[in-house]
């Protein structure tokens, strides 16, 4: 196990709610989110990365629905359900126990209740799936 792995292994031992993936998928979410929003750092600026790179509670949530919807398409409820994840703010939950760690960081704006209550995941991710077609792939 890595240094950084044991890290995130040792929040989740502090803080057994969510499961390890489901940390790990937040990191994951957090770079989706910003490469959707154009706030990628560069290699240079990735370890202390300015606030123009920073990301919302709001649009993180945002970002995971569509990640979780990219990767895991109608059984993206049942996987976080399986994580503990039951409503947007368990992500703010997940979020926090990170920057308390030190492995994610936050402004002095972000709080908790930036997650809360952002959408229903049952609504979200099970009641509004759709199944998009890329055209381009009926081509091939």
């Amino acid at each position: 196990m890595s240094i950084y792995q044991a890290r995130l292994a040792e929040v989740v031992r502090r803080d057994p709610r969510y499961a390890y993936e489901a940390y790990e998928f937040v990191f994951a979410a957090l770079g989706h989110t910003q490469r959707l929003l154009g706030r990628v750092p560069s290699e240079d600026e990735a370890a202390a990365p300015g606030p123009q790179y920073h990301v919302s509670g709001r649009e993180l949530v945002e970002g995971i629905r569509d990640l979780a919807l990219r990767e895991f398409g109608l059984m993206a409820r049942v996987v976080l359900r399986m994580w503990g994840i039951n409503r947007t703010g368990d992500f703010g939950e997940i979020v926090f126990n990170l920057v308390k760690e030190n492995l994610m960081s936050k402004t002095d704006q972000d709080s908790l209740a930036d997650f809360a209550d952002v959408y229903d995941l049952d609504q979200a991710l099970v009641q509004d799936f759709q199944i998009r077609l890329d055209e381009a792939e009926w081509t091939r």
